[in-house]
């Protein structure tokens, strides 16, 4: 058995320094053996586990892809108008069509405030019932 995994050590280990040798731009080494990334000690990289040690200098990088993120598009609240129109004629400019919307702005047990802004002119007035 152990004859059969130092050769496969070797061979996994030629083949790490073929392909270490056709791609001087490695990012990260691995140990051949355990496959755990090799760690600077000193002036060389050794495994942590077993202490195999690269040949030759390696570069290690790490970079990181941060994806931009997308705008979304805002609306100012002046902009919107969300209210149901009524008609109704404005005191200000006389046009016949304005939103409503309406608040408890008093005690409970008296009437709701209703307001209302011209279409036109964006005049806002208010009725108490």
């Amino acid at each position: 058995m152990k004859k059969t995994t130092k050769k496969k050590a070797k061979k996994i280990r030629k083949n790490f320094l073929n392909a270490q040798n056709i791609e001087n731009d490695i990012k990260m080494q691995f140990c051949p053996k355990d496959g755990l990334l090799l760690i600077q000690k000193r002036t060389r990289f050794v495994c942590p586990k077993c202490g195999y040690a690269a040949k030759g200098k390696v570069k290690i990088f790490s970079s990181e892809k941060i994806a931009e993120k997308k705008k979304i598009g805002a609306i100012k609240e002046k902009d919107t108008n969300v209210w149901p129109v009524t008609s109704t004629t404005c005191p200000k400019c006389g046009n016949s069509k304005a939103y409503f919307w309406s608040a408890q702005l008093r005690a409970n047990d008296e009437a709701e405030t209703q307001f209302f802004k011209c279409t036109k002119c964006n005049h806002i007035w208010r009725i108490y019932k």
